[in-house]
Parts: C-alpha cells; sequence; structure tokens
C-alpha cells in the first residue's frame, strides 16, 4: 500500500478511469475530483491502463506499453500555457496537438523537452517510429507492413526517419505533453495525500511497438508471426475459454538480460503511479498458451512462467514500487505462494462472495488484510445492475447476511466493502452515485458498447458525497477529514 501520512491502518479509494471524467482528460476535472476523494477522506485514485489504445478504445489492448493516450491531454491546459490560442481549443484534438507543437518548436526546443526524451529514449525512439509507420499504412498492423520496414531493415528505417523527422518529433512531443500535465497532477493529488493507483495489462499486444521493436522476446516464427497465443481455459465463465490474441514473452530470452525489458516498463509505471495492479497476475507463475491457429481457447495448455525471477529483478531495480496482484478467478497453490513471496496484496470482490458457502474466499470474513476489496472492478456490473439481476438465491443470502430484507444498494455493499480487514476498499465511481447497468464500464467478451462510460458534476449530489464521506470516516478509512 501507498505511504498512509497519517499513519491510519486501513484506506479508501474510488475507481475511475480518466475517460470517465466529464471532460474525459488532465484538465480542471481532473484536479476537481482530487479535491472531491480528498474532502471525502479518500486516499487511492484508481484508474484503467493509461496506455494508447487501438480504434477499440480497450485499454487492455494497447499500442505501447510505455506511451500513453493523447487523448487525454488536456487542450484547455494547453491553452493556459499558451500553446494554443483558447479559440483552438474547440478544434479537434489531433488538428489542436499539431499547432500546439507549431507553436512550441517557433521559439526552438526547450531543455526539458531533450530531456524528457533523453530519460525514455528506450522506448520514445521505436513508439515514434512505429506510429509513424503505422500511419504510412493506413493503420495497418506492423505485420502488414512492407517486408522492409516490418522486419525492421536498417537503412529503410533511417531513410524514414531522416524523411520524417519533424513528424517523428511531434510524436514525442505529444508524449512529453501528456507526462508533462500528468506529473503536475500526480503532484496535486499527493499534496492532498491521494495517491495515484495504475493498472497494467500482463500481456501486450501483437500490435504494438514493444513487439515490433524486439521480436526476439516474444514466442514468434521466422517469419514474425505468433506461435502461441494467451488466453484462459474453459471455465464456468465460459465453455470454450478466452482467447486474447496476444503473444507470449519468451522467457528464457528475456532472462539474458535479467528481465530488462519488463523493470524498464515497470520504471515508468512507477514514474506515473504511486501503486501498480498487474492484471492477470497468474500468468507470472504459468500462462494458458493457445496454438495460434486454434479458433478458441479450448486446446492450449498451462506453460510454467519464472515469476520469482522476474519480480526479484523488478523489485531489486525499482525498489519503490507498490504491486497489487489480481488474482481472481481459480488460483492455484503456486500463484498464493508467488503473491505471498513478495507480500502483493491479492484482490476480493463482494460482488462474488454470495450464493455459495462460508468458505467462499470473497466473504468478508475471510478477507485477510494483505488485501484489496472491491464491491466490483470495471469488469463487473454496477452494484445496483448487480443487486437487480441476481438470482433469488443470493439476494437471500446477502439479505441474511445483512439482516436486511430490503437493504439500501449499492451503499449497504460500500459500507460492508469498508467493513472488513482489507488494507484498502475501493468504490467504483459508479457506485458512489448509486447508478445501474446501463453505466458499467465493460462487459467482457463483448465488444461494443465499452469503455465509454462518463459521469456528470449533476449527478454526485450533496447526498451522495455526505453518504460516502460518512461511510469512508465511520469505517475508520478516512485521511485527512
Amino acid at each position: 500500500m501507498p505511504r498512509d501520512n497519517n499513519n491510519h491502518k486501513k484506506q479508501a479509494g474510488v475507481l475511475l478511469h480518466i475517460s470517465s471524467l466529464p471532460s474525459g482528460d488532465l484538465g480542471q476535472d481532473a484536479y476537481q475530483f482530487v479535491d472531491f476523494l480528498a474532502s471525502s477522506g479518500v486516499s487511492v485514485w484508481q484508474t484503467l491502463p493509461i496506455n494508447m489504445p487501438h480504434a477499440d478504445n480497450s485499454p487492455y489492448q494497447c499500442v505501447s506499453a510505455h506511451a500513453a493516450n493523447t487523448a487525454f491531454i488536456s487542450l484547455q491546459q494547453l491553452a493556459k500555457e499558451g500553446l494554443i490560442a483558447k479559440s483552438d481549443v474547440q478544434l479537434a484534438h489531433s488538428e489542436a496537438l499539431c499547432l500546439a507543437y507549431g507553436n512550441f518548436i517557433k521559439n526552438g526546443l526547450q531543455e526539458a523537452f531533450k530531456d524528457f526524451c533523453h530519460q525514455h529514449q528506450a522506448w520514445l525512439n521505436d513508439f515514434a517510429l512505429y506510429s509513424l509507420l503505422r500511419k504510412k499504412f493506413s493503420n495497418a498492423g506492423w505485420n502488414q507492413w512492407d517486408e522492409l520496414y516490418k522486419n525492421r531493415d536498417t537503412a529503410a528505417l533511417k531513410a524514414f526517419q531522416t524523411e520524417h523527422a519533424s513528424a517523428i518529433e511531434q510524436v514525442k512531443f505529444h508524449q512529453y505533453l501528456f507526462f508533462k500535465q500528468w506529473d503536475a497532477l500526480k503532484k496535486y493529488a499527493n499534496a492532498n495525500n491521494v495517491a495515484l493507483f495504475g493498472d497494467i495489462p500482463i500481456f501486450v499486444a501483437y500490435d504494438s511497438a514493444e513487439v515490433w521493436a524486439k521480436p526476439s522476446l516474444f514466442k514468434l516464427d521466422e517469419n514474425n508471426a505468433m506461435t502461441v497465443v494467451a488466453g484462459v481455459p474453459p471455465d464456468y465463465f465460459s465453455e470454450t475459454g478466452q482467447r486474447w490474441g496476444n503473444p507470449h514473452y519468451d522467457w528464457d530470452e528475456m532472462a539474458k538480460d535479467n528481465y530488462a525489458w519488463w523493470v524498464a516498463r515497470m520504471h515508468t509505471q512507477s514514474e506515473l503511479f504511486d501503486l501498480v495492479r498487474i492484471d492477470h497476475f497468474r500468468g507470472l507463475e504459468a500462462a494458458w498458451e493457445i496454438p495460434s491457429n486454434e479458433e478458441t481457447a479450448m486446446n492450449g495448455t498451462w506453460v510454467t512462467a519464472p515469476g520469482d525471477a522476474l519480480l526479484a529483478a523488478i523489485y531489486a531495480q525499482c525498489p519503490d514500487i507498490h504491486l497489487v496482484a489480481e488474482d481472481l478467478g481459480i488460483i492455484t497453490e503456486e500463484v498464493d505462494a508467488l503473491r505471498l513471496k513478495y507480500n502483493m496484496p491479492g484482490m476480493k470482490i463482494l460482488q462474488f462472495a454470495f450464493g455459495g458457502d462460508e468458505t467462499n474466499p470473497y466473504l468478508p470474513e475471510n478477507i485477510e488484510e494483505n488485501s484489496v476489496v472491491y464491491t466490483g472492478t470495471h469488469d463487473n456490473d454496477t452494484t445496483l445492475g448487480w443487486y437487480q439481476q441476481a438470482g433469488q438465491e443470493t439476494k437471500d443470502h446477502l439479505h441474511h447476511y445483512l439482516q436486511n430484507e430490503q437493504p439500501d444498494m449499492p451503499s449497504a455493499l460500500i459500507t460492508l466493502a469498508f467493513s472488513t480487514e482489507a488494507k484498502l476498499a475501493i468504490v467504483p465511481m459508479q457506485d458512489i452515485l448509486a447508478l445501474d447497468s446501463a453505466h458499467r464500464m465493460n462487459t467482457p467478451g463483448t465488444i461494443d458498447n465499452n469503455w465509454a462510460w462518463r459521469f456528470t458534476w449533476e449527478q454526485l449530489t450533496d447526498e451522495h458525497q455526505q453518504q460516502f464521506k460518512q461511510a469512508v470516516k465511520d469505517a475508520g478509512r478516512a485521511v485527512n477529514v
């Protein structure tokens, strides 16, 4: 958990992605949201991955493990700094960013930008090249580019860099703008005793700058095509499992330089966040490998991963990093042992707690201190939606547990999450606003109507604020209130 200045044992957090702010960016609404958290005694703001997504906007399938989503850059902030005119904030986002670059270079390149490029050169150069080449080939995946570019022919890349030097620099500049705005927000949040909690998918997309730049680190064939893809086997959620389609890591190759690729990835995360969740943590112990020619995830195999050696390298070279393990689903003793060896908190979801027996690990009394407890996550329905659609057995169990046949939902589940022994209890913003299924963030296994939800300040009534603030305080989780 992040350092708590007031020495409170337990903390409260809120889950809200940047895209779900009213403006969807790092401008004034982000600062106002920090103010809301601080005034509520909340000390953690959790987001989804902030990397640049593909066209489907999923933050879990990104074009880079390092580069940030430039759609989050606040044009209003750029206007305040004089990089664009006030009237330019009405322009298309990409057009306004182009103007900002044009205005920036009129005065010569500033040292801060040069320093940023130098600090992040290990990934920034490849990402900028990849971005421009992707544009050249009409946003096709790198495996569909002309052979010279696909296979990183040195002469071809050098000629392309020379020809497009200004455009490549502009890509870097947009990353600089994001990191600058993020750093300012992080400083503001931390000054108000709010820690930023990030999230990374364990795997990267095949069509990403990282796989294109370093294909040897992934299980690809001689034509750089995937031999196996990631996913999870069939379970009670899906009869055919989930075929995610990401490439698997070549762990033997990564081990040769003590997992430098992963360490660099975590360095970037630790620059951006105070603590970081590793999605699908169990894949660091063993991952489900599916032959790439299989259409479903049914015919895969579990392949052991070097999680112990990897985490040892990460913690040794990023000593200040705080990691959380997403350990939902069917978890083996080996996965638990790996998490516990590094004292990483696991996750518990209260929406999974009811309808079974007393051995359910998500029941409040079974939640250990070294946990992050949630009413639900971005992959679940809102708590009100979940309750409205729950089966009678689940409702009966919940009602009996609460000793209340007509609980006020979702506040009853929020109070229950806060009452657990978990160090950190996190509530999605939708639950604070008491919103139903129409406002859920993502429905796993579907590709439409996801990742688009935003709240409005009008939805956050004084009653909602006071009720939430009181719940945080009553549970002994409030900071500075």
